[in-house]
């Protein structure tokens, strides 16, 4: 065989993985590796919502988010001792998600009641991204109870990209030419 990439080590086929920096492997169920990796998770999900939509400010704002969302497993990925060479999440990134969500708010209607996901593809990949970050909110919520994470800014971010993605989801879903979002209720 030539000079091929291994794209595996095989160490965690015991249900175990790494925290970088922690000596002891842990199980892949722990509250951490759940954490980052339901933001890989719904990253991915950002990728496709990317890829679908045809409005440029809404590429550069996830372009941005998961940039941040990249930062924001890697500081999952190691012990609370290791310094990074990257910044972490702070309250500006908190800040300009409250911004964007703003912008991109003042550009949608409001709904008066629940609407159910679909209306448009970009749109409902915008409502899935956002039940995976809810999830992930989850994660990382637990790992502060437990005392487990020291960055106070992660949970705030989450939180706030939740509401950013159901705006994304009433904006994509309005450029896709529906003027009446379908509501929970029937009529």
């Amino acid at each position: 065989m030539t000079n091929q990439p291994i794209f595996y080590t095989g160490k965690g086929d015991d249900g175990t993985t790494t925290i970088y920096g922690q000596p002891e492997r842990i199980p892949k169920y722990h509250p951490r590796p759940e954490a980052y990796g339901t933001i890989d998770e719904a990253q991915a999900l950002l990728g496709l919502l990317r890829a679908g939509t045809r409005q440029p400010r809404v590429k550069e704002v996830l372009t941005q988010v998961e940039r941040d969302l990249y930062l924001m497993m890697g500081q999952l990925a190691v012990a609370e001792h290791v310094k990074l060479p990257a910044r972490p999440i702070d309250q500006s990134d908190v800040d300009w998600v409250e911004n964007v969500t703003a912008e991109l708010g003042q550009a949608t209607t409001m709904p008066t009641e629940f609407i159910l996901p679909g209306d448009t593809m970009t749109g409902a990949y915008a409502n899935l991204a956002r039940t995976v970050i809810r999830r992930a909110e989850r994660y990382v919520a637990k790992l502060y109870d437990e005392e487990r994470l020291s960055n106070k800014a992660i949970l705030p971010y989450l939180n706030r990209l939740s509401s950013l993605l159901f705006v994304l989801t009433l904006f994509e879903d309005q450029l896709g030419g529906i003027e009446q979002p379908t509501i929970s209720k029937k009529k």
